[in-house]
């Protein structure tokens, strides 16, 4: 089994996870910087978003859980602090990151969703990367299976069918389905950002599409998930969508009493509202823009604007002076 902590300075432990979790979010942005500078975008904007868009995602990701095991943290409160005991969802972390963000965003005076796009492909990397801290960790893994299954079927190297190994029983490797989907899902970007029909906005919202349909399926074999209890009709729509997967997987058990997954619902109906966006955004006209126009920041535009107008003032003084 491999440790979870990388090295320690005294008392000060350095886990696998945060380094993960680091090398992620710079390979992010450097692929958001590599994009920008298409669009003349100078690097230090993008490093700004990553100081403001890590802390936010941390604290969203916080909340997320802790509002939903509100029971395990009610009567601790310093606990909800404590996030190094584990508890964070990735769902969360973007809703942070999102909030976070668009403020510094506007505040430059640029359209979101033109930077969205150029930040998606960071994203979805940052994700595939990062689940491998929780490989590290032996964490969101799936039910149980056999060995042979990992070794002879899914044909995996030893050092993953051994950390899947947890306590003499071995589970479905979640982890590695979901890094492989998000993996695939940023060669999709890759190809559809240089689409000429792609329009502002839709490459951000096809990165939610994308993330979204694989989540729904993989989470349905976690063991963690964290579910509520909703009517008989939502949860039998839920498990009619996901018996597919039942050809090959076993869905895992519901840990904290519910009928539905709640990232599983949420997933599904981040699908169904980015679809509903593409469609309404090129119908409204809100998304003329093409992915390859230019971006500029309307600060750029205003200051233009006033240099002109500027200009042109001392244009029409010089032209009466002359004509006195």
């Amino acid at each position: 089994m491999l440790e979870s902590i990388a090295f320690s300075l005294g008392p000060i432990h350095v886990r696998w996870y945060g380094i993960i979790l680091g090398t992620a979010a710079l390979i992010g942005l450097m692929l958001a910087i590599r994009e920008g500078k298409r669009f003349k975008i100078v690097p230090d904007f993008f490093m700004d978003l990553l100081l403001i868009g890590v802390p936010s995602a941390i604290i969203g990701a916080r909340i997320y859980y802790v509002a939903f095991q509100w029971a395990d943290y009610k009567d601790n409160l310093w606990e909800v602090f404590m996030i190094w005991h584990g508890g964070i969802a990735i769902y969360g972390a973007l809703i942070g990151a999102i909030i976070g963000t668009s403020f510094y965003i506007r505040a430059k005076g640029y359209n979101f969703f033109r930077i969205a796009d150029i930040l998606a492909p960071g994203l979805i990397v940052g994700q595939a990367i990062g689940r491998w801290g929780n490989f590290m960790n032996q964490e969101a893994h799936g039910g149980p299976v056999e060995e042979s299954f990992l070794r002879d079927t899914l044909h995996l190297p030893n050092f993953i069918v051994n950390q899947m190994n947890i306590e003499g029983t071995f589970y479905h490797p979640a982890f590695l389905y979901e890094s492989i989907w998000s993996f695939v899902g940023l060669l999709f970007l890759f190809w559809l950002r240089r689409r000429p029909f792609l329009r502002a906005g839709e490459l951000f919202l096809s990165y939610f599409i994308w993330y979204s349909i694989g989540r729904f399926f993989i989470e349905g074999i976690r063991t963690d998930s964290l579910d509520i209890t909703g009517p008989g009709w939502l949860a039998s729509l839920m498990n009619a969508l996901w018996s597919p997967m039942k050809i090959v997987f076993e869905p895992g058990v519901l840990t904290y009493g519910g009928n539905i997954r709640f990232s599983q619902l949420l997933a599904l109906l981040i699908v169904i509202a980015a679809v509903i966006m593409i469609i309404i955004r090129r119908k409204k006209g809100y998304s003329n823009e093409r992915y390859s126009d230019p971006i500029v920041s309307t600060l750029v535009l205003d200051k233009n604007k006033v240099v002109n107008d500027e200009e042109t003032d001392k244009g029409v003084n010089y032209d009466s002076n002359r004509t006195i």
